[in-house]
């Protein structure tokens, strides 16, 4: 896969396509783009690099990423993921963006059965998953799973009126039922046409 962490991003953090009618903002560029480990990296799973390229990123558009996670245990369902989303609403106090349709800050209790949705078990791994060996579905052996850059089209993307432009900092803890795997932060600026 992209890589675990990169596909767990996506998944809690981005915007869902829905009706017209509940979502009318429309994204048109990503930029201040920053990310890092919590805690200094010493979680069983970490992000060990992240390359985005461009920034800003226009949408719609192209865009560029490179990545490397490693996985020091097993990754076996259940997995779950803790995400807080946050919106500066003024230099230096950030608003926390409630869990609406699954989208916000949120408690996904599986993030397997999660990505089994948009890949069910027993189909191939979409590109480039598939081009570079990398899994899509759990369990994700102990390892370092690495994709080189790889361009991706990124279409249209609407958004719920509770994220319009502005400052954005999310936060995505993962869990197995008694541990801490991983955490991961997320900085970004969103602006809509």
């Amino acid at each position: 896969m992209k890589s675990l962490a990169l596909v767990v991003l996506l998944v809690v953090s981005l915007p869902w396509p829905a009706s017209a009618n509940q979502y009318s903002l429309r994204l048109s560029k990503v930029s201040d783009f920053s990310w890092e480990n919590c805690d200094g990296g010493h979680d069983p799973v970490v992000i060990t690099s992240l390359e985005v390229e461009p920034v800003p990123i226009s949408i719609p558009g192209q865009v560029t990423i490179g990545m490397e996670t490693k996985a020091n245990v097993p990754l076996t369902s259940p997995v779950k993921a803790v995400v807080t989303l946050e919106k500066e609403i003024h230099p230096g106090f950030w608003l926390p963006i409630p869990c609406i349709k699954g989208i916000g800050s949120c408690t996904y209790k599986d993030i397997c059965e999660t990505i089994d949705t948009f890949i069910p078990p027993g189909e191939p791994c979409p590109e480039p998953l598939h081009t570079y060996g990398l899994p899509c579905h759990c369990p994700f052996k102990k390892g370092t799973y690495s994709l080189p850059k790889t361009s991706f089209q990124i279409p249209p993307v609407k958004l719920p009126h509770s994220l319009s432009s502005g400052k954005y900092r999310a936060q995505v803890i993962l869990s197995d039922s008694s541990t801490r795997l991983g955490c991961f932060k997320i900085n970004v600026s969103l602006a809509e046409k």
